[in-house]
């Protein structure tokens, strides 16, 4: 769930979010290095914490574990046992181990903000539930709805503050201050910004030396994120 003071420099935890306090803590984001004084658990409890405030601080972590974490990863659970170790060595890989927050890239608020129609995954929620969003031409105020492979998002124009301009004219879009840095559009959307609408292509996917799971933090903090919940399920 999102914190009362989610950009606090204390903590330096990073959201999704354009807001200039958000920018200073990933300049000064300071990741997590080996050190003798902590122990391998300690280091996947740290890198659960940071990947999944920037990933799901929407979610609480009771329904953050309800949800299928390692959907897309082998399930080890049924899997015999000469086959695991090899399974595990392969998800354990940092680009395909990213993908243990793939299923939150579904999201229908984490989407509206991907596309650049919102300066912030919490403005792109409250859009959602205020019907300023349409799937597949329904209004959904349901901001955790799991969109489906080629599913078409439309926006209302008057809600993307970054939209200037009269209804029905050449609307400029306008990027707010500080977003650089989150200017970008992931591979599994298309984005038409003269209709404000996208379409959810595809979930993301690993690819050889890289992962489509856009993230300020790099595979190995996924990997070691990973290892901590594939240790807690057993």
């Amino acid at each position: 769930m999102r914190h009362r003071a989610p950009y606090s420099a204390a903590r330096g935890l990073i959201r999704m979010s354009w807001n200039k306090y958000n920018l200073y803590n990933l300049v000064k984001r300071e990741l997590p290095q080996p050190s003798a004084r902590k122990t391998l658990y300690q280091q996947r409890w740290e890198a659960k914490r940071l990947t999944r405030n920037y990933h799901g601080d929407r979610v609480t972590e009771r329904r953050w574990q309800a949800l299928s974490i390692t959907s897309q990863l082998p399930d080890f659970a049924n899997m015999p046992p000469e086959a695991k170790a090899a399974a595990k060595a392969l998800a354990l890989r940092p680009t395909i181990a990213s993908l243990t927050y793939a299923a939150l890239e579904r999201r229908l608020d984490t989407v509206v903000f991907r596309c650049l129609f919102a300066p912030s995954v919490y403005a792109a929620k409250q859009m959602v539930r205020h019907g300023k969003v349409k799937v597949n031409g329904r209004k959904l105020a349901y901001p955790s709805y799991n969109l489906k492979d080629g599913d078409i998002i439309t926006v209302e124009p008057s809600a993307i503050q970054m939209l200037s301009g009269e209804a029905g004219t050449d609307m400029e879009y306008t990027p707010k201050p500080y977003s650089q840095p989150f200017h970008f559009l992931p591979e599994y959307l298309e984005v038409d910004y003269t209709t404000c609408s996208a379409v959810f292509l595809r979930a993301p996917v690993s690819r050889p030396g890289r992962s489509e799971v856009p993230s300020p933090y790099p595979p190995e903090m996924h990997q070691l994120a990973h290892e901590f919940y594939v240790r807690k399920r057993g």
